[in-house]
């Protein structure tokens, strides 16, 4: 089971190892192929005025700390192609955020490194449409063969978080799950599926109450891994503290969706 944890975005030094700390037991789960994600800079913020994070160099500096002390596999975002070879440098997966999934420079970009891809489905995507996105890093690698297994052995994974449904709601079809696993091993990103854009004034809204029942409805339909961001004190998060776990309710969800796996496999 593939495992994604961390802080939406890296605040400080001291938190971001405070909380890879408290994530150390999946990275040493032999039932867990764990991922330890934050992000040095989210360009996406709805305000100008929103707190984006530390940026290329320094942001880099500390997750290749987390790795060498924790010696934690990394995930983490990029907005720009020029980002794509320096963030491979330390990261093990480059992660296009959703808004971003069928920029072809982009996926390009990351294709050319060394680096596994995790692409978020844009909330806007038709989930058959996934394929395309897949289709451009696949054939930027040489790779001739398409769907699942390309994909796995490619390092291309595909991230489910919702689709837009009105104003500042999101719903996750479960159908979706099923259609894009066709092309791509599936995470289900469920902190960021619970997600109520723009609805904070100014800042992105969530309903963190539903994260763990999405979590297991999507391991009943069949998922390959989960995406949570979560934080010592959500209340105090910089970014996205509506939608997030803390670490104790991570916690149990992670053993109920080990049992799950169990149970379903």
């Amino acid at each position: 089971m593939i495992l994604i944890a961390g802080p939406c975005v890296i605040e400080s030094k001291e938190l971001v190892f405070r909380v890879a700390e408290q994530l150390q037991e999946w990275n040493e789960n032999e039932e867990i192929e764990f991922y330890f994600k934050s992000s040095f800079d989210k360009a996406n913020r709805t305000s100008l005025s929103s707190f984006r994070g530390p940026g290329l160099e320094k942001g880099l500096e500390i997750l290749a700390a987390v790795k060498e002390k924790f010696k934690m596999p990394i995930l983490t975002d990029i907005h720009e192609s020029f980002q794509a070879a320096p963030v491979s440098e330390v990261a093990d997966v480059l992660q296009i955020p959703a808004f971003l999934c069928r920029q072809t420079d982009l996926l390009v970009a990351a294709a050319k490194t060394p680096a596994k891809i995790n692409i978020k489905k844009g909330q806007f995507l038709n989930p058959s449409d996934i394929k395309y996105s897949i289709k451009k890093v696949l054939e930027t690698r040489n790779e001739s063969g398409e769907g699942y297994e390309s994909a796995r052995k490619n390092g291309v994974f595909v991230a489910e978080r919702g689709s837009s449904f009105g104003y500042g709601n999101l719903v996750v079809d479960m159908r979706s799950l099923v259609i894009m696993r066709e092309f791509a091993p599936v995470i289900f990103d469920a902190t960021h599926s619970v997600q109520m854009p723009g609805a904070a004034g100014g800042k992105s809204g969530g309903r963190s109450e539903f994260v763990e029942p999405l979590a297991r409805a999507a391991g009943a339909v069949g998922v390959d891994g989960y995406f949570f961001e979560t934080h010592l004190n959500p209340c105090e998060a910089l970014c996205d503290g509506d939608n997030m776990l803390n670490l104790e309710r991570l916690r149990a969800c992670v053993k109920t969706l080990l049992a799950l796996k169990k149970f379903i496999d």
